[in-house]
């Protein structure tokens, strides 16, 4: 909250209908390998209708993260959670998307960008890959 003499105004950058998150996924050019990512998307969408979620691709598939976030802008996003759907931080990560975020930083300074963890090194998604190639053994639990 800013006061200047009488008038107050919000600072509405932390607001929810704010905030946006970006599944940002590497890309392929074989359009159904986008298939789990939209299914992703779906069901943030069914758990929360005014979630704010986009898909946008590092390379070989559109949107780009460039032209997701323009969009998210234009629309009235003010934060924006870019969440890799990586397996874990290589090349791209540890680059790539550092540089990305860093240039869309400059470009839209009035903008809270957030780069979160890729997705693999979740403990959660950890836990939840190593059920899955267990339970392929049929052994019992």
């Amino acid at each position: 909250m800013t006061t200047t003499g009488q008038a107050t105004t919000h600072d509405n950058r932390d607001h929810p209908a704010n905030t946006a998150l970006i599944l940002f996924a590497h890309g392929a050019r074989d359009p159904e390998w986008a298939a789990p990512i939209r299914r992703i998307r779906a069901l943030l969408g069914q758990r929360d209708a005014d979630l704010r979620v986009e898909l946008a691709f590092f390379e070989f598939m559109s949107p780009t993260l460039a032209d997701c976030v323009a969009r998210l802008i234009a629309d009235g996003s003010r934060r924006i959670v870019v969440l890799p759907l990586f397996i874990a931080s290589g090349g791209h990560l540890k680059r790539d998307i550092p540089a990305l975020l860093a240039d869309l930083r400059q470009r839209h300074p009035q903008t809270e960008f957030e780069l979160a963890a890729p997705v693999g090194e979740a403990d959660a998604v950890i836990q939840a890959m190593a059920e899955h190639a267990y339970g392929l053994l049929d052994r019992p639990a």
